[in-house]
């Protein structure tokens, strides 16, 4: 398990079984029990908060993981990887989660805002 990977999860209701992306530090997979994720879903709105995923990351179909539905799952609950988000994605990740927090200095890189 490496952060910024896609895995398939088991969540408790009403979400059931959907994929996750990983957001946990990758030293945090060795040690903890609970990881940070972001939901996906195939509800797209095309709003900052959310990262657009499809074939390429291991998605059957368009889909956009939300960062305003971030949760700590447990270990036992990824069942297998789906996939990864590329190296050069990662920065959209953050900006959507510095969009889903109110944090201007993941938004645009180098304000003084805070």
């Amino acid at each position: 398990m490496k952060q910024f990977e896609i895995w398939w999860a088991k969540l408790p209701g009403p979400a059931g079984r959907r994929p996750v992306l990983l957001l946990s530090r990758n030293d945090a997979y060795k040690y903890l029990n609970k990881f940070i994720v972001a939901e996906i879903t195939t509800t797209i709105r095309a709003i900052p908060v959310e990262v657009s995923l499809g074939r390429r990351e291991g998605m059957a179909s368009p889909c956009v993981a939300n960062l305003d539905n971030v949760r700590t799952v447990a270990k036992v609950w990824l069942e297998s990887k789906a996939g990864v988000l590329a190296q050069a994605r990662h920065a959209e990740v953050k900006r959507a989660m510095g969009y889903a927090l109110g944090w201007e200095e993941l938004i645009e890189p180098g304000s003084d805002q805070l």
